[in-house]
């Protein structure tokens, strides 16, 4: 029972394991920000589009590179089984996060008659806030999946492999490499998972 209790992180560490989640998805997403403003101003500005349209661009920009900054940095150690599955909701998600920033830039501006450039920026932040928050937790929840942890079983069945528990054996092995065993045995145990989970 010990181990089962010190395996299990209290909620204080999933919390830390989280906030920081959120710094480093916060980094990839400025960068994305950076990006995405920078290609809004050339396509209002330089290029003459409509706000919808530039906001259009600049977005699916952003979500080109920002894809590669979760999927390499960020997530980089969660299940990638299926890219085409993950390149396709990592779409669908950041297409529903364009469609609220987009909504907002619209309501402000078609509705609400807020027609500068500077007021067009502003909403175009407040649409970028909601979507955020909306790619985070799709993103966490559905798009990069945590590799699942073994059971009990599996990981039992994996050190009676690895053991050579037949019958009949009554040797115990040497403590140090009881230990280096066990880890091996629990990492080809979440690899076979990952394994079995792409087939």
């Amino acid at each position: 029972m010990a181990t089962t209790t010190a395996s299990e992180p209290s909620l204080a560490q999933k919390l830390r394991g989280l906030s920081g989640e959120a710094v480093k998805f916060g980094l990839v997403g400025l960068s994305g920000v950076v990006v995405n403003f920078a290609v809004f101003w050339v396509c209002l500005n330089g290029l003459h589009l409509a706000s919808l349209r530039s906001n259009i661009a600049a977005t699916l920009v952003a979500i080109a590179t920002n894809y590669l900054g979760y999927r390499y940095w960020l997530y980089r150690d969660r299940d990638a089984a299926s890219r085409k599955r993950e390149i396709t909701l990592f779409l669908v998600f950041s297409g529903a996060g364009m469609l609220i920033e987009t909504g907002v830039l619209g309501f402000s501006v078609y509705v609400l008659g807020l027609s500068s450039h500077v007021q067009q920026v502003a909403a175009k932040v407040g649409g970028l806030g909601l979507g955020t928050v909306f790619r985070f937790i799709s993103y966490r929840t559905w798009v990069f999946k945590a590799v699942p942890e073994p059971t009990e079983e599996q990981l039992a069945a994996a050190r009676a492999e690895a053991a050579g528990d037949a019958p009949g054996t009554t040797e115990a092995p040497d403590a140090p490499a009881v230990g280096v065993v066990a880890q091996a045995e629990l990492m080809l145990a979440a690899e076979q998972i990952r394994y079995a989970k792409a087939e």
